[in-house]
């Protein structure tokens, strides 16, 4: 069970991300115990969280203020990310011990080809979608024999499209069967790489498994860059919506 300070931490960076705090605004510790129904105590470690997160940052005195995170921000911590999972698929394609983690990735492949097999996307199919995504890259992350990636990337797992196994749909894609067969054409180029990476990794290949993840991880970046083109005033609070 999460502790008070950390329940507290996350709803307090949800409502900055989604725009109940404005940038640069002041958040009193006093105002958030009121708020939330808390002793300050919880509300200093909570703050203190969000600071070492870059969510908020220490003002003068004691106070801390707003810093929510811009849809530039995102894009620079899913690069991130990508460097990380490539360098995690490589090292699981040179570890001996890969071949613990291969029966769950290819459940997860096959799982996501029979949820895509259906030809629709709906909420239901998101939410399985989502956790087959997650096991399999939860894999490579466990697999790679360095802990330390795992810990890099859930470090920066409390920004949108960040979370392991996170996915982007055109929530759209109900408006016109042109745009349903684009969303599930995207879903399948992406669980091909899946299924490219797990070939790589299984085949001790760590230089087409390290490649493969760089341009997998690439693809949300591209979705990021298509809403963008769609709507030039893009926020992080549309980037939320879009993803699981």
């Amino acid at each position: 069970m999460e502790s008070i300070d950390t329940q507290l931490a996350a709803q307090i960076r949800n409502d900055i991300i989604r725009g109940t705090y404005a940038e640069g605004e002041r958040l009193s510790e006093t105002r958030l115990c009121e708020t939330h129904k808390v002793s300050r105590t919880p509300v200093r470690l909570a703050l203190r969280t969000l600071e070492s997160e870059g969510i908020i940052q220490r003002g003068e005195g004691r106070g801390y203020t707003v810093q929510t995170p811009s849809v530039g921000d995102i894009v620079q911590a899913v690069q991130v990310r990508g460097h990380l999972e490539s360098l995690a698929a490589r090292l699981m394609a040179q570890s001996s011990g890969r071949s613990t983690y291969l029966p769950e990735m290819e459940k997860a492949i096959n799982t996501i080809e029979g949820l895509l097999n259906k030809g629709v996307i709906d909420e239901p199919m998101i939410h399985k979608m989502h956790t087959a995504n997650k096991a399999f890259h939860t894999c490579i992350l466990e697999g790679c024999g360095n802990e330390y990636v795992g810990i890099t990337c859930q470090q920066i797992s409390h920004l949108p499209m960040l979370a392991i196994g996170s996915m982007v749909f055109d929530r759209s894609v109900s408006e016109s069967p042109e745009r349903m067969e684009r969303g599930l054409f995207r879903l399948r180029i992406g669980n091909a790489q899946h299924q490219v990476i797990y070939d790589a990794i299984k085949n001790g290949d760590s230089v087409r498994a390290e490649a493969m993840m760089r341009e997998h991880s690439h693809i949300m970046i591209e979705y990021i860059q298509t809403f963008e083109k769609r709507d030039s005033k893009l926020t992080v609070t549309d980037l939320i919506a879009y993803s699981a």
